[in-house]
């Protein structure tokens, strides 16, 4: 009987071991896919009924998906840097969007996640759109990276005629020389102006290759889509597909993609240790109508801080993580301090760090640690989120004036995600509990210029 039960407990001991020893042993490697203005509803586990996103819907099937999932900021270059340093772009002075002739970039004194992970010998590379600086020495080759292939900007940037953006669809055949847009490949600038017809498949094929070429080492795969931010562009063999005109052909390519990328780690026996996420930079910009994205049930879209414009759609999957819907608050700046803790590597101490380690709500679906969230436009705070409450100070639609809300507005997100129904003047205990919270958040924070130096 002794020995039965010593047999069980060793039995018991083994299943946990090889159940939750991947996380233990520090040797899981990470893939974010990131789209570029793809709205909360642009995916059909999200709720779109004729874009069909049959991977992407069985990635949330198999992993988590999170309903309530934020981005650090609404447009492109703040977005970005957030994401790879788990801090407010307030704080890393990255609060505008970056242009070709901009000489400024992601500053020096920053940690990236790539930085941070090869600590831990990881093999680091980014496929895709960086959108923190083009001049040398703000690449991603110095920050972190081992390797980059990628478009450095937005691609409607380097535009070399006076064509407005519509006329580039009326044609039989798309093409993207109106764009002198540069593919680099680490410091080199390997094709201009770059085919965006094919980008897509060029960077899941990319991302494939990586994953082949690191498959015995650590990695980190920073998959950074230039699309569906516009112009939209997809491959003759996704063109013209979609119920959802051409802006559904660019989502189902992307989708194919991440097929392409999941069934590889399969096949390779990498899906048990890697955690791929994926999720958008910001909501769609729906100033292009067709050929923007849809934000669903939510307020607005790319631009503003109203639940369209920075709540986007994610999902976790591989590894051990426990499959699931998580209606609980998380944000891109947690994916920062997520890998470093399932990784072992300590947050530097010197900087504050916004993100949040969301691990064990991913292996164990506890409950998510984050319970607030702050909403900047640049520079400037317009909202806060506080349990189920989002109170906004400003709010604004794209490239209009803002407008100054005395009292500020309240929804309850849990009953109205929509931002229908202003509950301020019935609730003044909460509102000025969150003022409370805006004004704590304020008193602590430390604003950076770009040009600082490590």
């Amino acid at each position: 009987m002794i020995f039965k039960s010593f047999y069980c407990f060793v039995i018991v001991f083994l299943t946990s071991f090889f159940s939750f020893g991947i996380q233990d042993d520090k040797k899981l490697n990470f893939i974010i896919v990131f789209a570029d203005d793809m709205g909360y509803g642009d995916i059909g586990v999200f709720g779109n009924p004729t874009i069909s996103t049959p991977n992407l819907d069985n990635m949330s099937f198999e992993g988590q998906k999170w309903t309530q999932f934020y981005s650090a900021a609404s447009v492109c270059t703040p977005s970005r840097a957030a994401l790879l340093t788990g801090r407010l772009p307030v704080r890393s002075g990255m609060t505008s969007v970056l242009f070709p002739n901009s000489s400024n970039g992601f500053p020096e004194k920053e940690y990236t996640i790539a930085e941070k992970l090869k600590e831990k010998k990881y093999k680091t590379a980014i496929v895709g759109k960086w959108h923190l600086g083009h001049k040398k020495k703000y690449l991603p080759n110095n920050h972190g990276f081992d390797y980059y292939y990628g478009i450095p900007y937005s691609n409607d940037m380097d535009k070399i005629n006076n064509n407005k953006y519509w006329a580039e669809y009326e044609r039989n055949e798309l093409n993207s020389k109106s764009y002198n847009v540069p593919l680099i490949e680490n410091f080199d600038i390997i094709e201009r102006p770059v085919d965006q017809t094919t980008i897509t498949s060029r960077y899941t094929k990319k991302t494939i290759e990586l994953i082949n070429k690191f498959k015995d080492d650590r990695f980190f795969i920073y998959l950074s889509h230039n699309l569906p931010h516009i112009p939209l562009y997809a491959s003759k063999e996704f063109l013209g597909k979609s119920k959802r005109g051409l802006y559904g052909d660019v989502i189902e390519e992307i989708d194919f993609g991440v097929g392409l990328i999941i069934n590889e780690l399969k096949k390779l026996n990498l899906d048990k240790n890697t955690v791929v996420v994926f999720t958008s930079d910001n909501g769609p910009w729906l100033v292009f109508k067709s050929h923007s994205g849809s934000a669903g049930l939510l307020r607005n879209g790319k631009g503003t801080t109203w639940e369209g414009g920075v709540r986007v759609p994610t999902i976790f999957w591989g590894a051990n993580i426990k499959p699931g819907v998580i209606d609980d608050i998380g944000s891109t700046l947690d994916i920062y301090s997520t890998f470093l803790s399932i990784s072992g590597i300590e947050q530097q101490k010197n900087m504050h760090i916004d993100g949040l380690d969301l691990s064990e709500t991913l292996f164990k679906k506890e409950e998510s640690k984050r319970k607030n969230m702050f909403f900047y436009k640049g520079d400037e705070l317009y909202a806060a989120r506080l349990g189920n409450f989002k109170l906004h100070l400003k709010t604004t639609d794209w490239f209009k004036e803002p407008k100054t809300h005395d009292p500020p507005l309240l929804f309850d997100l849990n009953i109205d995600p929509s931002e229908k129904f202003n509950i301020s003047k019935d609730n003044p205990v909460k509102v000025e509990e969150i003022l409370n919270l805006i004004k704590s958040h304020n008193s602590k924070l430390i604003r950076r210029k770009a040009s600082v130096k490590r």
